[in-house]
């Protein structure tokens, strides 16, 4: 019985520490389950607050941008209908979240490319375990969601905001503004989802059923998206290759050129002459009341057969409607015309004064650098055009999820990623310029504190379209090896081989004949005014000497007839 007894006891202890081994299983469980579940939790709150943190950073810049530019005028700043006051305030918060957003979506792929190329770096350290690919996966989700929504809900919000006067019946207070801006939107949603059916229903006769009008989410809103980051590949198309051209003269403008391709020095010399006789003109002309400008023989153009162009463009004569003016015209004009001189003249002293080793060393320099990275650019896009036809390069289109810090983007490790970066930011500079440099955008380029509203949202709209399509078109070009990431990546047209290829063929023939016509152009003038002037001459000459032969032959003939 005392043996049962032991057993017993040994069995029952046996028993219970298998309970509490079982126990503190499911408690070691639990607790896991709870630690990996307060990790998510935290990861996602951490992730938030940087997108929150970097966000305040972009929308306090783009602020600072919109208010260097636009003009303070009644309607918003000195009206003393509060209002109005409001309507506009609310319309320039709009601009400016949409302008973040557009810079947001310009450092997309920077960012990304920094992101990868630091966790291939320090892939262990501490202080980079925040940056993951749920972080950078969901900054392009971000981007691409307050993109669409500020093209498509914001922008047009803040343009029928501002010029919106409340419903019929109603007087004219912020809610019946509202109201009516409302109701325009709605309609206007309607209309464009309507047109955005027909158009999806030309292109693929399957999606014209009745069934794919409610399947608003998922493929006509996307389709419309991806209609608009055509449009905006199409412009960079047009205006990047116009860029690679302008970026020469701009870098020309503000810097100094060395003195065998520019003597400041006669430059300064004539602009001072030039504000001298300026003055003596306003002086006499106030003094006299005289309503033309004296002496007219220093008013005359200077006319040149072999650079006709230099001579109408030449910056010391005095313009045609400037001679045209009449009496307190003719003075406010002088005045103008003074001012000018003067504050060029300034320029041109400072510019004199510089050292010699500045004007001869970074002129050449940037201009060296300039003319390497559109070269590099060609290069890259040539190669991935011979990559595509081949087959070794696939299409953008964005076909599997990328994870951060397993490979390098190049094979040039670090450095391949600093051309990639570099590429980009240049592709980014270029565009602008082209953009803003191109004739149709003259009468719509925003100018500092002199910018209507209007033109403010329209400026906002064209950025955020160029923005936008920047990291198709870096893909598209080959530019980059980073995958598209989110909804950019999913665009449909960017799987069609026919448009990347003629895209990639356009884009190189067209920056290939922007660079010859930049460097060929001052030949092909001098060339064009020769010729010219040869016509002339034989047009001049020609036809009298002709006719003073036929006269001796004439001559001829009678003396020996007789």
């Amino acid at each position: 019985m005392m043996m049962d007894g032991t057993i017993m006891n040994q069995a029952l202890d046996e028993f219970a520490l298998l309970l509490q081994q079982q126990q503190m299983d499911i408690e070691d469980e639990t607790t896991t389950t709870t630690d990996l579940r307060e990790q998510i939790f935290h990861n996602n709150v951490r992730e938030q607050i940087i997108f929150l943190l970097l966000f305040i950073l972009l929308y306090l810049s783009s602020f600072a941008l919109l208010g260097r530019y636009k003009r303070r005028g009644r309607e918003d700043y000195y009206s003393s209908d509060e209002d109005e006051v409001m309507v506009y305030r609310i319309s320039t918060w709009l601009c400016t979240f949409s302008l973040a957003v557009s810079i947001g979506a310009v450092l997309l792929l920077p960012i990304s490319i920094i992101s990868n190329e630091v966790l291939i770096i320090y892939p262990n350290s501490y202080y980079v375990k925040w940056l993951n690919s749920s972080l950078i996966q969901g900054l392009w989700n971000y981007v691409f969601l307050f993109s669409f929504l500020s093209l498509f809900v914001l922008l047009p919000f803040a343009y029928l905001f501002t010029e919106s006067e409340g419903l019929f019946g109603h007087r004219k207070k912020l809610i019946a503004r509202a109201y009516e801006t409302f109701v325009v939107l709605a309609l206007l949603s309607l209309a464009l989802f309507g047109l955005t059916y027909v158009i999806s229903a030309l292109i693929d006769k399957e999606k014209s059923s009745i069934q794919t009008v409610l399947d608003l989410w998922s493929y006509h809103l996307p389709f419309l998206y991806s209609c608009i980051s055509f449009l905006g590949v199409l412009m960079l198309l047009v205006c990047t290759p116009l860029g690679f051209v302008r970026l020469f003269d701009v870098v020309g403008k503000y810097l100094i050129k060395p003195q065998f391709l520019r003597d400041i020095n006669e430059e300064y010399f004539a602009c001072a002459l030039e504000e001298e006789s300026l003055r003596r003109r306003l002086k006499h002309a106030q003094a006299t009341g005289n309503s033309y400008v004296s002496p007219v023989p220093m008013s005359l153009l200077v006319v040149d057969y072999y650079e006709p162009i230099r001579a109408a463009n030449d910056e010391y004569n005095l313009p045609g409607s400037l001679l045209r003016l009449r009496n307190g015209e003719l003075q406010s004009g002088l005045s103008v015309r003074l001012t000018e001189m003067e504050n060029k003249r300034k320029l041109l002293d400072k510019q004199r004064k510089t050292s010699s080793l500045r004007r001869n060393l970074v002129y050449p320099v940037a201009m060296i650098l300039l003319i390497g990275l559109t070269g590099i650019t060609v290069l890259i896009v040539v190669h991935n055009t011979i990559e595509l036809l081949i087959g070794i390069r696939a299409l953008p289109l964005s076909s599997r999820q990328f994870t951060l810090g397993i490979s390098s983007l190049s094979m040039l490790g670090p450095l391949g990623a600093a051309l990639e970066i570099i590429l980009i930011l240049y592709l980014i500079v270029t565009s602008s310029i082209g953009l803003y440099s191109s004739p149709p955008m003259y009468k719509i380029r925003p100018r500092a504190h002199c910018t209507p509203f209007n033109l403010i949202i329209g400026n906002c709209t064209l950025v955020l379209i160029l923005s936008s399509a920047l990291p198709l078109l870096a893909k598209i070009l080959g530019i980059t090896n980073f995958d598209l990431l989110g909804d950019f990546g999913s665009i449909e047209w960017l799987g069609n081989f026919k448009i990347v290829l003629l895209y990639n063929l356009v884009f190189a023939g067209a920056a290939t004949l922007c660079l010859v016509n930049k460097f060929t152009a001052k030949v092909r003038r001098e060339l064009y005014a020769r010729g010219f002037n040869c016509i002339y001459l034989i047009y001049m000459y020609v036809p009298p000497l002709i006719q003073t032969m036929r006269r001796e032959c004439r001559c001829f003939n009678k003396l020996l007839c007789s």
